[in-house]
Order: C-alpha cells, then sequence, then structure tokens
C-alpha cells in the first residue's frame, strides 16, 4: 500500500501544484530570485506531505547549524531515493537550495519544471566539459545568495562506509568560500532500497552538522576539505542509528 500512497502523493502533489508552476514561471521572467523564494515553501511542504504517505518517520536534528545570512554547501551521503525527498522537506523553507542531480533527473516530467524554478543543476558525469559546466553554473549562483545540494558519492550506496566522493565535488564552496553544511542520513534505504519495488514506512533521520569554513584557507586545507568533510558525516552517522 505504500507504493500506491506515494504515487498517488506525487500526482496529487503535481496537479495541485501546477498553476502555481506555471504562475511562477511567469514570475521567473521578470524576477528569478522571487520565483525561487516562493517555489521553495511549496516544495517543502509537497515532500513533507510526499514523506507522509511513504510512511517515513523523520527525525531532524541540527537545523540550528543552518546558517541562514549566507549561502552555503548541503554536503550529505547518498542512500535512497527518498534522501532528496527527506531532505527539501528538512531544510528551512526560507533557505533557497538547489541539488546538483544527475542529468537523467531533468527527464521526469513536471519535477524538471520545479527542479529548473530552484536552481538545480544537472550533472552529466560523462562528459567532463559538461560538468565542469554544470559545477561552474551552480558556483555563479551561490555567489548570487543561492545554496547547493550535493552527494558527492555520486551514486546510491547501502554499504556501511561511504564511498569517497567525486573528484571536484566541493569546488563549489572552494571556489566561493561558502561554508559546507554536512548532513548524515540513515534509515531512508529501509523505505525503498531495500524492498524494491515496494515503498514501506520507516524511521529516518537526518542530522546538520557544525558548518565548515572554506573562506580564506590555506591550499593544504583545500586539499584535505573533501576528506574532512566525508569524515564529519561518517561520525554523525555512527551517532545516528535509527
Amino acid at each position: 500500500m505504500g507504493t500506491l500512497f506515494v504515487i498517488l502523493a506525487f500526482l496529487i502533489f503535481f496537479v495541485v501544484t501546477l498553476p502555481f508552476c506555471v504562475l511562477l514561471f511567469i514570475i521567473r521572467i521578470f524576477n528569478t530570485r522571487l520565483a525561487a523564494r516562493l517555489a521553495q515553501p511549496i516544495v517543502c511542504y509537497g515532500f513533507r506531505f510526499i514523506m507522509w504517505s511513504a510512511g517515513g518517520k523523520p527525525t531532524i536534528e541540527g537545523l540550528e547549524n543552518i546558517p541562514m545570512d549566507t549561502p552555503v554547501l548541503f554536503t550529505s551521503n547518498h542512500r535512497s531515493y527518498f534522501d532528496v525527498v527527506l531532505a527539501y522537506g528538512a531544510l528551512p523553507c526560507t533557505k533557497i537550495t538547489g541539488f546538483i542531480a544527475k542529468k537523467e533527473i531533468a527527464k521526469v516530467p513536471l519535477l524538471n519544471l520545479w527542479m529548473i524554478l530552484l536552481h538545480c543543476k544537472f550533472l552529466d558525469r560523462e562528459n567532463p566539459r559538461k560538468g565542469l559546466r554544470t559545477i561552474q553554473d551552480a558556483i555563479n549562483d551561490v555567489k548570487k545568495g543561492w545554496s547547493m545540494f550535493i552527494m558527492p558519492e555520486g551514486t546510491r550506496n547501502q554499504a556501511d562506509e561511504m564511498l569517497p566522493f567525486k573528484p571536484g565535488s566541493l569546488k563549489v564552496a572552494e571556489r566561493t568560500g561558502c561554508p559546507i553544511v554536512p548532513v548524515a542520513i540513515t534509515g531512508t534505504d529501509d523505505m525503498f532500497e531495500k524492498h524494491v519495488p515496494w515503498v514501506h514506512g520507516a524511521k529516518i533521520k537526518i542530522r546538520f552538522g557544525a558548518p565548515i569554513p572554506t573562506g580564506g584557507i590555506d591550499r593544504e586545507a583545500k586539499r584535505l576539505l573533501a576528506e574532512n568533510t566525508q569524515a564529519a558525516i561518517e561520525a554523525m552517522i555512527k551517532e545516528l542509528p535509527v
């Protein structure tokens, strides 16, 4: 039944919000930031509804660690398709945030429209030139005040140990000097990946860690940035048994 409820929840979300989506694209012609600011709470509350429909019981910790006066790069582990649903629902609705997602997501009807409104980026990992262009676009948006969310493992991973971060995954922070907020997620694979193709309710947790500064750090600190960020996430995961 969980699978049916999730499908219905997505359909309800897209049908109910479609008129707002069209309106926001009109607003976007004149004011991109306003369109994104209005889209963020719609997606936040919509994804909370979808998570509830799936039977997910999220515990959210560390919201006080998110700087609200500056853009940040959220960096998390990746266990499930539900990670994005959980993360967007957990983020403060006033914190305009775009996800850096794989290019295939750009083909998902309606979802791709909301992602465009929020300045999400679609990364082509098979084409280094296009990938660099996407990262540069994200860098430009962070400089304009948008936050970004990335999962540097590059693919879903249910193993006990995290996969090594993809090279260049933290360039957005390195090039802009924005803080990195490490994010730990546990339990989302219990909702789907461990029961494919069925969706099950589960207890899940997400914790936002203390920001890692990147502005003004030396070359050695930049070299260790990915390693230290991953270590911070791994430490939080060990503290978050479901």
